[in-house]
């Protein structure tokens, strides 16, 4: 279902997907990433996760910036505005009727990753983090004093978003003491495929369940 929300003054469109049966459920936010929601693998995934227990959003963020897709001066120029765009979505998302809004966590594919991990060391309401395959800004990383546990899910044949940014957000997570999981796929590139995605997929439900839902 899509439905919309106001930010930076302009409409923005969110993709909702809710469980069947009635009740209040985690809320998780989904990020996608510089391709916009052009692939329709995000939808899927976040069907799957609604369909075991969860009240997932979607936020077009880039309808703020009439981005279609974000090249790298885009990305560094508009992040602060779509991180707010993204905010009031949880906003949103979190007063629905279906939501919990206690019970938040974040999953960023890419683009969306840096996004998550960003909006995750500054909102104390996100639980929890699912990184695929993002990586750390320097303001970020300069910033970063606690988050919520955080799963990082990388290919090693990265080409785009090098497998050096998964080991970084490690790196720092641990020298501040603060919880992560991290698996790193040998044979996978930039998006996960086949058996490499169920798996990560496996693993973000049960990270999700487990900080969210069993872990409440």
């Amino acid at each position: 279902m899509k439905v919309s929300y106001e930010s930076q003054s302009k409409e923005i469109n969110m993709d909702v997907y809710t469980p069947s049966k009635e009740g209040r459920y985690p809320v998780v936010c989904a990020l996608h990433g510089a391709d916009g929601l052009a692939n329709n693998g995000y939808a899927d995934f976040a069907q799957m996760l609604a369909n075991r227990g969860f009240f997932v959003c979607v936020p077009h963020y880039f309808d703020a910036t009439g981005t279609e897709y974000a090249d790298s001066a885009t990305v560094w120029r508009e992040y602060l505005t779509w991180l707010q765009v993204v905010s009031d979505g949880l906003d949103f998302a979190a007063q629905q009727a279906v939501a919990d809004g206690t019970r938040v966590g974040i999953i960023g594919f890419s683009l969306g990753g840096f996004m998550a991990i960003t909006l995750g060391s500054r909102q104390e309401r996100v639980k929890a983090v699912v990184d695929f395959f993002g990586g750390l800004t320097e303001q970020t990383a300069k910033d970063l004093t606690h988050i919520a546990p955080v799963l990082i899910l990388h290919g090693e044949k990265d080409d785009k978003v090098p497998v050096s940014e998964a080991h970084k957000i490690a790196k720092l997570l641990e020298s501040r003491g603060l919880a992560y999981e991290m698996k790193l796929y040998p044979n996978a590139g930039h998006v996960l495929r086949g058996l490499d995605m169920m798996d990560a997929g496996q693993r973000t439900y049960f990270f999700l369940k487990r900080h969210l839902a069993d872990g409440a």
